[in-house]
């Protein structure tokens, strides 16, 4: 794989040494680092790997966490699931059938270090629509580091964040039918589960990946302008 762009994440910044590990490995280790991609029966997709020192190791299951959203002050329960890369863009497709016949959409992109983190939206699109366009763009989806989604209903309301992590997010109403999706997939509850954000870890992204962002986005009708401030 081509990597261009290469985004360190430390969770712990009073930790030097583990916010350091990383950049500290020699090239043999580090592109050895890279190359792993099974964790046991766990595999990762290409957008991301863990710390050299494995603090978070990765793994398949769910867990349910608190939001608090700062508009409305009210925290709820979501669900933030980690799977498997052979399952993973599967259980993708099928969470976000809970959101409705008719959604919004949100692209996350972070190609652009000088730019930072962008969020573009695009209001009003029938589901089945959207999900032939992500077909097409599976591989992004999967393998990009800088590149996210998030499908939603405001109404409900719903949404299904696939970030890019490679982590799946689910808020609102439908977290027992998400849950039941994700079980019917072989992803299981576990209880403070720990998740690959939670340590330092790695993004991996490419030119190729970045001009594909944009093929998506132009298919999606979207235009820079159409920024996202949630809901």
């Amino acid at each position: 794989m081509l990597i261009i762009g290469l985004v360190f994440h430390c969770m712990n910044n009073n930790d030097h040494s583990l916010g350091n590990s990383l950049h500290e490995l020699d090239d043999d280790v580090f592109e050895q680092h890279l190359s792993v991609s099974c964790y046991g029966d766990f595999e990762l997709t290409d957008a991301i790997r863990p710390s050299y020192s494995l603090d978070v190791r990765p793994l398949e299951g769910f867990d349910y966490r608190t939001y608090h959203d700062k508009k409305t002050h009210i925290t709820s329960p979501i669900i933030i699931a980690s799977a498997s890369r052979e399952k993973l863009w599967d259980l993708f497709m099928d969470l976000i059938e809970i959101t409705g016949d008719e959604v919004d959409v949100v692209l996350e992109a972070s190609h652009n270090c000088m730019a930072g983190h962008i969020d573009i939206h695009r209001e009003g699109i029938d589901l089945p629509v959207l999900q032939s366009i992500l077909i097409d763009h599976e591989e992004l989806m999967l393998n990009d580091g800088n590149t996210g989604i998030a499908v939603l209903n405001p109404e409900k309301p719903t949404e299904v964040q696939f970030d890019d992590h490679k982590l799946l997010y689910i808020y609102g109403v439908g977290l027992d039918v998400a849950a039941e999706i994700l079980n019917s997939r072989k992803v299981f509850y576990r209880k403070n589960m720990r998740f690959i954000t939670q340590a330092e870890h790695i993004h991996l992204s490419s030119e190729e990946f970045e001009q594909q962002f944009h093929t998506l986005k132009q298919a999606l009708g979207m235009e820079d302008s159409d920024s996202y401030d949630g809901y």
